[in-house]
């Protein structure tokens, strides 16, 4: 189903977050990467939110291989497509064409629980709708960071994708200006 108004969505869309089965999609259409690639000479933007596997898929190479260096996955996906990623994980990873990669230092364990990165990509297109004029790349590390802050706020255990939102909320009232 996706596959079928994805194409609409990455040739009018003017900023767009791609994840989970948006990426899958795209991973297995050229078709689709090449519609990707063309965004932003058309003047419109994009930003991908894999994980690693997802990113594996993306540059046809294996979780494995994305894990040993995330800097450089990262990098690739951001030239092949022209667009910013967040590589999520661990020190998760923002890359864009003409900028210098960053690594988000907050956030821990409490995040790899199932539905967090989803709450990620969508804070992120919320932040973005509000934020339209705020470069990709920037709004993708802050929003990286806010994420990060509010797991690390989860003093133990998982953190539910519900509650992370509210945790969320909390950190950005509290450090509007990072």
């Amino acid at each position: 189903a996706i596959a079928a108004i994805l194409p609409l969505v990455l040739e009018h869309t003017e900023r767009l977050v791609l994840d989970a089965d948006g990426l899958n999609a795209l991973a297995a259409d050229a078709a689709l990467q090449t519609l990707l690639r063309e965004r932003r000479a058309h003047g419109l933007h994009t930003i991908l939110t894999p994980h690693p596997l997802e990113a594996a898929r993306l540059l046809g190479s294996s979780n494995a291989g994305v894990q040993a260096d995330r800097l450089a996955a990262a990098s690739a996906l951001s030239q092949r497509f022209d667009c910013t990623v967040l590589l999520k994980g661990s020190g998760s990873v923002i890359a864009s064409p003409a900028h210098r990669p960053a690594i988000n230092s907050s956030g821990g364990p409490a995040l790899a629980t199932a539905g967090t990165g989803d709450v990620l990509a969508g804070w992120l297109g919320g932040l973005w709708a509000r934020h339209g004029d705020t470069a990709a790349h920037e709004l993708a590390c802050a929003a990286a960071h806010w994420h990060g802050l509010a797991g690390d706020r989860q003093a133990a255990g998982p953190l539910r994708a519900g509650d992370l939102i509210t945790e969320i909320n909390g950190v950005v009232l509290n450090n509007p200006a990072q």
